[in-house]
Parts: C-alpha cells; sequence; structure tokens
C-alpha cells in the first residue's frame, strides 16, 4: 500500500512479532535516512496488530489483505499487485520470504490443488462485517475469532481482547 503494509504472521518464538518489527525498524531506518540523508523516525508509533484464530479466520485476513490494493483502486486484480503473496499463494511463485501457513496447506494435497482452492476463496468479496471484524482487531489489538478462542487467549495472557461497554461505568448499588 502507499501509507502503510500488511503483514499476516506466525511467530515461533514468545514475542517473535515484536523482535521482528523492531529489528525491522532499526535496519529499514538506519539504511532509509542513508540512502536519503534524513535522519528521525519513518512511523507514526507502534504497529497494530491482533491475534487471529487460524482455524476460522485466517483464510479470512489473507482475502482481506490481498483485496487491499483491488480495493484502493491501484491494481484490477490482486495477481497484479507485486508487494503481495497472491502470487504465490495462487499462482504457485516461489519466494523465499514466504512459508506457507499450515492452513494454506490444507487447502490441497498437491501445489496445484492449493493453488486453485486459493484462487476460489477470492471469487466471492468478504463481506462488510468480516471487514469490520477485521479492522476493529488490528485497530484495537483485541483477538479475531470466536467467542471460544477470545475467552482462552484472555485466559492464557490475562489480558482483555474484546472491547469493552462503552460508557462510565456504573456505581455500585445503583
Amino acid at each position: 500500500m502507499t501509507n502503510h503494509v500488511h503483514l499476516l504472521a506466525t511467530p515461533n518464538q514468545e514475542h517473535g512479532i515484536s523482535k521482528m518489527m523492531q529489528s525491522l525498524g532499526r535496519m529499514y531506518v538506519r539504511y532509509f535516512n542513508k540512502a536519503y540523508s534524513r535522519t528521525g523516525t519513518l512511523w507514526e508509533g507502534r504497529f497494530k496488530s491482533c491475534l487471529v484464530e487460524s482455524e476460522q479466520y485466517l483464510l479470512q485476513c489473507y482475502r482481506y489483505i490481498e483485496m487491499n490494493p483491488v480495493a484502493a483502486n491501484m491494481v484490477d486484480d490482486p495477481a497484479e499487485y507485486a508487494w503481495s503473496s497472491y502470487q504465490c499463494n495462487a499462482l504457485g511463485k516461489q519466494s523465499s520470504l514466504l512459508s506457507a501457513h499450515a492452513e494454506y496447506m490444507k487447502l490441497g494435497r498437491v501445489p496445484e490443488d492449493r493453488c486453485h482452492a486459493y484462487m476460489a476463496l477470492f471469487e466471492h468479496h468478504l463481506d462488510t462485517a468480516q471487514i469490520k471484524d477485521i479492522r476493529q482487531a488490528v485497530n484495537k489489538g483485541m483477538a479475531l475469532g470466536s467467542d471460544r478462542f477470545k475467552q482462552e487467549v484472555e485466559i492464557a495472557h490475562n489480558r482483555r481482547v474484546v472491547p469493552g461497554r462503552v460508557g462510565r461505568p456504573k456505581e455500585q448499588g445503583r
């Protein structure tokens, strides 16, 4: 995208995403500032993220991300966008930057079957409720998944992963 990047990443260690983003920020900012004779930061604040329940929502997130350039009228087809994993997932292009997720691998026994099944996911657009859920989860740092998944995450991490009630809390005894 012209002003932001979408990454769908599965960490292989605790705090892996945060460490990756920290390292990326340090290395890329240093490179960019040197290349363009400038100083300072490039990004506004911390990255946004959310936990995703793979079985139910991972492929929806793929679709959301890979349709973003189409929705932004940058390209007519997700395969036309050079900075997308669509070419790998749907067309079988190889890249050392991409590791196939287990949910993607379940789409077929052989690469051709997975590519065809992946392309078929794009025959229908995500509905507005799905898009809203993804955006809300990312923007608020919440979990994206079933109620059971969200409850498990809250218990495991002792952290709220669903939005709280809007408004002032009611006083005790009223």
